[in-house]
């Protein structure tokens, strides 16, 4: 409390600062009605306060220091032993997380704060004099740190490649050799880092390429290995708010989960109307949209990201979430896709008797489609809900492909003509990436030949079986598709923190390209899917290295040392929890302690689409509308480009129509059919006080506080949502029930508005 009560002066003498400033933007004055508000951000040390940042990128000049320190040892005895150590640890528990009922991961910021607290005792306990100083060289420093954390961060990015091959194994029967099984894993993921170097110059370097999630981890390690006054305030603020919800946390998580979902509608309602439970439930998974649900436990807040997401990204998604209310409803209740006899949301596939489709009674010994059977079984269901959000994710990433040709066209002709991005040294005018240049960059050539290396093993280890998984020709298709859809998903999530999946897309243009072919069609999810999703994941990482001033060879060994970490210890804990665990992890429905709803996802797609792809998603078939809808996608951004473009500049049209973002907002019309809802109103109500609220009418604490408020409050519910993970809900092998309570019911869902059996 000290720390607040130390800054209210200074936040009075910056809130006369910041009026006066304001006064000075006249048309340009920040207004919750106009977009224009779209950017968020601060002012950062050594820096005096002079109002409201207007741009979303000055967060990475304002908020992160550029300062480094070039004697500062990266590669010791203690980032080597934590880093190896901890790479591990987060590769097994994420991979146990995989086939747990609980929909957790590991985080890279709860790697952090477990790599900190090691990485200060290890400085304190071990010896500084003699030998002892080759393994104690001095105080546990930021670049120590930072490769600790990228190294454990990528080790426990669970790779789509052990997902699929598990859902070969159990589903398909083909067990892959250890070996095989291994290599392919790693190979996928090396083609994203590979991928991800080459195009550094384009999505790491730049100040527009800011990664916005990744402010508040740069943030909190700065804070936490900066000498000074405010950094000394700043420490003891974050562990003060990382405490209040470690100790608030486990409340709505277990004892009184009604909090994660405050509905009145519901309270009201007390599960009579299906209707009620279908708009306003939010509670369990599949419940309801959860509208003006609102929720208090920070594990599901967090999910929209509403401290750190700049007010553009949240207000598009917020947008689309709007749309989606009615859209969704209206699809359910006007019985498209004749769905009504069907539930209201799930993402399984449904016979035509409403019970879950028998995927084997239509397949061969050798997993291809038997017509004769199909005949007999007849076509699976999709719930109405389900169709339209594929629908709208595949809107989502044709609008992200002509998205970023409009709005960033001049940034991609400056890299790629001449082939301008593959030249590692450039003029780029951004102080973090200037102070990098004292450091040895890692050759484009490296990058270069990891890529075709990985590429190479990928197709060999395709082969390895004895009937091929997936043809060469193919294996370079799909990785060329998703090289190009990365460049694309890429410039979003650098610029607005938002990632868009590609999933659906990628299997159903797989199941034209291999009509009848299940498997092949789940194994497509390696290169076009796995590929893409891997480039995000390292260009995040470069640029973590970049903000913090970690060497760039050492970055790159970090990322491949914790991807052969994971690739060993995800496969190998992925085969021992399959083969004791088999029969559970096919049932549908599961137990409390072991899952395998992950895994089924891309069975049943593979079914669906891989099996049935004609049969469902060609012209005329019931989900033709759900491919299409990528072709139709790519005109969403067109009207509100031409609108920017030929309408007076600083109008109010003009600045709206430059806010918005189709990808999000198309993605977000479809994003409520999964999990739980009961967050989203939380998100929106936090998401408006600080990147609108404290951004403009407390610059000063917002700079200084809210990504370090972020951190906190993630790092201290993820600590509590691990420890309750094994103590509570089943991840050590049993669960214990918390007592029922009206708080807590038996017979209703946990927000009171739905009837449970």
């Amino acid at each position: 409390m000290s720390v607040l009560l130390d800054d209210v002066h200074v936040f009075e003498r910056e809130r006369t600062n910041s009026d006066l400033s304001l006064k000075k933007l006249d048309q340009e004055k920040i207004s919750s009605v106009e977009v224009n508000v779209l950017d968020t951000f601060n002012d950062g040390p050594g820096e005096t306060d002079s109002g409201i940042i207007q741009k979303a990128e000055d967060v990475a000049l304002k908020v992160i220091s550029t300062d480094d320190d070039p004697t500062q040892q990266a590669i010791t005895f203690r980032s080597v032993f934590l880093g190896f150590g901890l790479s591990v640890f987060s590769a097994v528990l994420a991979t146990i997380y995989t086939f747990k009922p609980q929909n957790a991961s590991v985080s890279q910021l709860f790697c952090l704060i477990i790599a900190y607290v090691l990485g200060e005792a290890m400085a304190t306990l071990i010896p500084t004099k003699g030998w002892f100083r080759y393994l104690n060289p001095g105080p546990f420093n930021i670049k120590e740190h930072t490769a600790i954390v990228i190294m454990a961060s990528t080790a426990s990015s669970v790779a789509i490649a052990m997902e699929v091959i598990a859902a070969i194994d159990l589903f398909y029967n083909e067990n892959l050799n250890a070996a095989v099984a291994i290599f392919q894993i790693f190979a996928s993921q090396m083609l994203g880092y590979g991928m991800a170097g080459i195009l550094r110059t384009l999505l790491v370097y730049p100040t527009y390429a800011f990664y916005p999630s990744y402010i508040s981890v740069v943030s909190l390690l700065q804070s936490l290995h900066f000498k000074g006054a405010l950094n000394h305030k700043k420490r003891k603020y974050f562990w003060m708010v990382f405490a209040a919800i470690f100790f608030w946390e486990w409340i709505p998580q277990y004892p009184f989960p009604l909090l994660t979902a405050i509905s009145v509608v519901c309270l009201i309602d007390n599960g009579r109307s299906p209707f009620v439970r279908n708009l306003f439930g939010a509670g369990s998974s599949n419940e309801g949209l959860g509208l003006l649900s609102f929720g208090t436990s920070w594990t599901l807040i967090t999910q929209g990201s509403p401290l750190v997401w700049p007010l553009k990204t949240q207000i598009n998604s917020y947008l689309g979430m709007a749309i989606g209310y009615l859209v969704l409803t209206l699809a359910y209740y006007k019985n498209s896709f004749n769905a009504r006899d069907l539930v209201f949301m799930s993402t399984s596939l449904f016979g035509a008797d409403g019970n879950t489709y028998n995927q084997s009674a239509i397949l061969t010994p050798e997993n291809s489609l038997d017509k004769a059977k199909l005949a007999e079984v007849g076509l699976p269901r999709y719930t109405a809900t389900y169709a339209v959000s594929q629908m709208c994710y595949n809107f989502s990433l044709g609008a992200a492909l002509v998205h970023v040709l409009l709005w960033h066209w001049d940034d991609l002709k400056s890299a790629f003509v001449g082939l301008k991005f593959l030249k590692g040294n450039q003029e780029i005018d951004d102080p973090h990436y200037q102070q990098m240049k004292k450091y040895a960059e890692v050759p484009q050539w490296w990058y270069g030949l990891l890529f075709v290396a990985s590429l190479a093993v990928g197709i060999g280890c395709s082969y390895a079986t004895p009937t091929p998984l997936m043809p060469w020709w193919s294996i370079i298709l799909f990785t060329v598709i998703s090289a190009v859809i990365a460049i694309c998903l890429g410039f979003i999530a650098a610029t607005t923190g938002f990632q868009i999946s590609i999933t659906y897309a990628i299997q159903v243009l797989a199941a034209f390209i291999h009509p009848g072919e299940p498997i092949t069609v789940m194994y497509v999810n390696l290169y076009g899917n796995s590929t893409a999703f891997q480039t995000l994941a390292m260009l995040q990482d470069l640029k973590l290295g970049q903000y913090t001033k970690l060497p760039p060879r050492v970055t790159f060994v970090a990322q491949m040392a914790g991807s052969i970490v994971g690739s060993i210890f995800n496969y190998t804990m992925m085969i021992i929890i399959v083969n004791a665990n088999r029969e559970v992890l096919l049932d549908p429905v599961g137990t409390r302690v072991w899952s395998g709803w992950i895994v089924q996802q891309y069975n049943s797609a593979s079914v669906a689409m891989g099996a049935l792809g004609k049969e469902l998603f060609t012209i005329g078939k019931p989900y033709w509308s759900v491919p299409f809808s990528i072709i139709l996608g790519l005109f969403f951004p067109i009207p509100f480009w031409l609108l920017h473009r030929y309408t007076v500049k600083g109008t109010w049209l003009n600045r709206a129509a430059a806010n918005v973002v189709t990808p999000i907002v198309a993605l977000y019309v479809g994003y409520l059919p999964y999990s739980v809802n009961g967050q989203w109103w939380s998100c929106v109500v936090i998401g408006l006080a600080s990147q609108w609220w404290a951004r403009s009418r407390r610059p000063a604490w917002f700079r200084k506080y809210n990504y370090l408020t972020s951190a906190a409050l993630d790092g201290g519910s993820q600590v509590i949502q691990f420890i309750l993970s094994f103590a509570v809900f089943g991840a050590s092998g049993q669960a214990v029930d918390f007592p029922t309570w009206w708080g807590n019911p038996a017979n209703l869902s946990v927000d009171r508005c739905a009837a449970t059996d």
